[in-house]
C-alpha cells in the first residue's frame, strides 16, 4: 500500500480512546542559581500551561493524525477535572463516554522544565480502582459509543483506576462480539488480562516484568523472542508490538516477524512516545498496512514526538514526510 493512500485513510476512521486521562502541567523557566535554604536549583518561571496526557494524548495523537477520536474515562468533579475537559472541548475531541465523580480527585501531572530538561514531577492523583457505580456507568457508555459505530478501540492503562481485571475483559469481550478491533498499551498490575486483544503493546520493561524473565536485547535476540511467544501463548492476541526503546520496534503476528530499527535522533524527552506508537499502530492496521509497516511507521512516529519537550502528538503531514524520507 503506498504510504499516501494509507495516510489519507485515517482520515475516515473513528476510535474510542478508554483509559486513564490527567491533566499534565508545565510549569517553565530557568535555573538561575542554587537556593540558600536547601541544595535545589531556583527556577525563575517564564510561563505555566496545561496539556491533555495519559490516555488523553493518545487520543490527540489520533486526531492529530487525521482520524476521530472519542475519549471514555473518569475525571474528579475538581477544577482540574472541568480544565482537562475544556481543553478536550477547544480541540474538538468528544467526551461523550467521560463520567465525572465526586469521589476522586483529577490525576495532575506537573513538570518542572528548564531548558528542554525536566528538574522535578508533581503527581496528585487517586489510583484506587473505580467504585462499582462508576463502573456500570463508563461500560453504559462505551457500550453506546460502539453501538454508534466505532473503527477500532484503545485500551490506554496508566494504573490510575479506570481499568480492573473485570473491566479490560469486559471491553475485549464488547469488541470481539462486534467485530472491532481492540488494541492495547498495558502496564504491569493487569498486564495478564488482555487476551484476545488485536494488538498487545508493552515495551521492554513491561515484558520482562510481566513474564519475570531478563536477558540483554543487545546480546542475545533469541532469548527476547523466545520472551514474546511465551507472551504470546500466555496472553493470546494477533498482533505483538513491542517498543524497545534505543532499540527501535519488533512486532510479530502468526506468520510474519519485522525489527524496525530506531533512526539517529535527538531525544529530548520520551515522555508519551508509547501514546503515539498505539494511536499509529491502530490506524496502520485498520487501514490495511502491513506487519512490517506498522512496525517501521510506528517506529518513526514514537521517534519523533521524542524530540519534543514534554508530552507532545505527532502530526499526520510531518509524520507522512518522515517516512516518505526514511522508507
Amino acid at each position: 500500500m503506498e504510504y499516501e493512500n494509507l495516510f489519507n485513510s485515517f482520515k475516515e476512521k473513528k476510535i474510542l480512546v478508554i483509559g486513564d486521562i490527567m491533566l499534565d502541567a508545565y510549569v517553565l523557566g530557568k535555573v538561575t542559581r542554587i537556593s540558600p535554604e536547601a541544595p535545589v536549583p531556583i527556577i525563575s518561571l517564564d510561563k505555566k500551561e496545561s496539556r491533555i496526557g495519559g490516555a488523553g494524548n493518545v487520543a490527540l495523537n489520533v486526531l492529530n493524525l487525521g482520524a476521530t477520536p472519542i475519549v471514555a474515562s473518569v475525571v474528579g468533579s475538581d477544577t482540574e477535572g472541568q480544565e482537562l475537559l475544556e481543553l478536550f472541548n477547544k480541540r474538538g475531541i468528544s467526551t461523550e463516554g467521560v463520567i465525572v465523580s465526586k469521589n476522586r480527585k483529577t490525576t495532575v501531572k506537573t513538570r518542572v522544565i528548564s531548558s528542554k530538561q525536566q528538574m522535578l514531577r508533581i503527581d496528585s492523583e487517586d489510583t484506587y480502582t473505580i467504585s462499582k457505580e462508576i463502573e456500570k456507568n463508563l461500560c453504559s457508555s462505551v457500550e453506546r459509543i460502539i453501538n454508534a459505530g466505532v473503527d477500532a478501540i484503545i485500551l490506554e492503562d496508566y494504573n490510575k483506576g479506570v481499568f480492573s481485571k473485570h473491566i479490560i475483559r469486559l471491553f475485549i469481550d464488547l469488541a470481539n462480539k462486534n467485530n472491532i478491533p481492540i488494541t492495547a498499551d498495558p502496564k504491569k498490575d493487569n498486564f495478564n488480562e488482555y487476551g484476545g486483544i488485536t494488538i498487545f503493546k508493552p515495551n521492554l520493561k513491561e515484558l520482562k516484568e510481566g513474564l519475570n524473565v531478563e536477558f540483554d536485547l543487545s546480546t542475545d535476540k533469541t532469548l527476547f523472542e523466545s520472551a514474546v511467544k511465551q507472551l504470546r501463548d500466555k496472553v493470546p492476541h494477533e498482533l505483538s508490538l513491542i517498543t524497545l526503546s534505543e532499540h527501535g520496534i519488533y512486532a510479530t503476528d502468526h506468520n510474519t516477524s519485522s525489527y524496525a530499527k530506531a533512526h539517529a535522533r535527538e531525544i529530548t524527552d520520551v515522555s508519551g512516545a508509547g501514546d503515539t506508537v498505539i494511536a499509529t499502530a491502530t490506524l496502520c492496521y485498520i487501514s490495511g498496512a502491513s506487519v512490517e509497516q506498522i512496525a517501521k511507521i510506528s517506529n518513526i512516529a514514537g521517534g519523533m514526538v521524542c524530540e519534543k519537550p514534554g508530552v507532545v502528538s505527532v502530526i499526520h503531514k510531518d509524520l507522512l514526510k518522515e517516512v516518505k524520507e526514511l522508507l
